[in-house]
């Protein structure tokens, strides 16, 4: 059996007690790998990565807008209070919130001028991080990555 880079990264000297766990550990441990850098990065331009992706939400509905709970269903990563989180987008301006014509009781979020500027602006160093952190693997081998993270989403 080969040797687990896992376990010399977290210096464990014991077997994992299953493949499962060792499967979730290194989800884990690569998750934290990917997200620092992002996170950082966000971060120097006052953004956090749910709000980042709820620009990027946005950004996709077009001048129309999102109902909140459809921006809140699309998300990556759940966050706890929606409107908190697009409270501060607001704030900031980068987003802007008013209730739907048809049905007062929703409100319809959408990004501003200043939001799409951000996201612009944000778009290549984005996509050179992803390629400076995965570029080392194949297409074929991202592919398999992606059937087997799907895969892994379909348990209980």
């Amino acid at each position: 059996m080969a040797k687990s880079r896992l376990k010399d990264e977290i210096q464990q000297t014991k077997p994992f007690a299953t493949p499962h766990v060792e499967v979730y550990l290194n989800l884990r441990r690569t998750h934290d790998h990917l997200h620092g850098g992002v996170s950082r990065f966000l971060k120097a331009h006052g953004i956090s990565e749910p709000q980042y992706n709820v620009l990027r939400i946005l950004r996709g509905a077009g001048e129309d807008g999102l109902p909140c709970l459809q921006v809140s269903e699309r998300l990556v990563t759940r966050v706890p209070d929606i409107t908190r989180l697009l409270d501060r987008l607001e704030t900031s301006r980068l987003v802007e919130r008013s209730r739907s014509e048809e049905d007062g009781r929703v409100v319809i979020a959408r990004i501003t001028d200043k939001g799409l500027k951000l996201l612009a602006d944000l778009d290549e160093p984005i996509l050179t991080f992803h390629s400076r952190k995965l570029g080392h693997m194949s297409k074929a081998e991202m592919q398999t990555l992606i059937d087997l993270l799907e895969r892994a989403r379909e348990g209980e």
